[in-house]
């Protein structure tokens, strides 16, 4: 860890009060209360998975399997302290900060992932929010990209409605910028931002047309109801999000969270499950973890409703199921690619 970068960066951070505690904030609006969603989990498992089948097949009757792709195009020295994190300056977890990657590095990584399959290409940076200029570089990443004929999509921290507008302007897709939680969990696993931030960088997003990627995480030692809590808070944003990535956590050492126990896998499914119920239009996206989930599970979230997946050798700096096992993954299970026929 480079502790000089650690230290310039570190002490431009305003560290905010935690939220107040879920019972001193607006309830989520809409049918999806936080116990409705707690309702669903509860249920039986199979009946649970019948009942998201149901959904998902009366939304996307084709069964096909989105394949997106992530690049990190700017990697580490992240000033944020969120516990899962290795890019973050606050861990030592071996990853060196790095600058902005050069257009034909991108371009070709692109090509690459379109190569492979992918028809969306997702663009991530580790900056909390980036300054004018960094997102006038992104644009023009986003312009080549999308020249190319795939979907563009980035993260890059919070943004102001003028950044979040320039990358309208650019052809910006999507953007993502996760809730990560639900609001009473959210001050556990991270200090330097809260809750409402991440709900108005969302808020500036749609403003400027972008649709939204907005998911979360589990397995950070959260409770079955914070996790209803944080699909009732995605469930109602207005409009839902058009993708949600599911993410399972994975344990990277030297971050805080590097030694939680496992969650179990069915709880992903189960997830899987309310995301489609709760949101039957979106993409919901099996990402970060998926590899240590197995062929099995992964066909249970299938069932249940995820129709994306991040596809390739890495999800920023954490590994991926490869292309080829991927795809016999896909063939085994009948399922058709997005873009090929069924």
């Amino acid at each position: 860890m480079n502790t000089a970068i650690a230290h310039t960066v570190a002490v431009n951070v305003t560290v905010h009060k935690p939220l107040p505690p879920a019972s001193a904030r607006p309830t989520p609006g809409g049918p999806w209360t936080r116990q409705a969603v707690l309702n669903l989990l509860a249920q039986p498992f199979m009946q649970l998975v019948q009942q998201a089948h149901a959904v998902h097949r009366q939304h996307f009757p084709q069964g096909d399997i989105e394949l997106a792709s992530l690049l990190s195009v700017k990697t580490g020295g992240c000033p944020e302290d969120c516990s899962y994190c290795p890019q973050s300056v606050h861990y030592d977890t071996g990853v060196d900060a790095s600058k902005l990657m050069a257009p034909d590095a991108v371009l070709a990584a692109a090509a690459a992932a379109q190569a492979a399959g992918a028809t969306r290409f997702c663009m991530g940076a580790a900056w909390r929010s980036p300054t004018d200029r960094d997102v006038a570089k992104v644009a023009e990443l986003v312009a080549g990209v999308r020249a190319l004929g795939l979907q563009t999509c980035a993260t890059l921290g919070m943004l102001a409605p003028a950044q979040a507008q320039t990358l309208a302007d650019a052809g910006l897709d999507y953007y993502n910028h996760n809730l990560d939680s639900a609001p009473d969990f959210y001050p556990q696993i991270i200090g330097t931002r809260v809750y409402d931030e991440r709900l108005q960088t969302l808020q500036n997003v749609r403003d400027a047309g972008v649709k939204v990627c907005c998911g979360g995480i589990i397995g950070m030692g959260e409770t079955r109801e914070q996790r209803a809590g944080l699909i009732a808070e995605l469930a109602s944003l207005q409009p839902a999000p058009e993708s949600v990535p599911i993410n399972n956590l994975v344990r990277v050492p030297g971050t805080p969270l590097a030694d939680s126990p496992p969650v179990d896998p069915f709880e992903m499914v189960r997830m899987v499950a309310a995301a489609r119920i709760t949101m039957p239009a979106a993409r919901v996206r099996l990402s970060a973890g998926r590899r240590e989930l197995g062929d099995g599970i992964q066909a249970l979230c299938f069932m249940a409703g995820a129709n994306s997946i991040f596809y390739g050798d890495k999800l920023l700096v954490t590994g991926n199921p490869d292309v080829e096992a991927d795809r016999a993954l896909l063939q085994r299970l009948d399922l058709p690619v997005t873009g090929t026929a069924a």
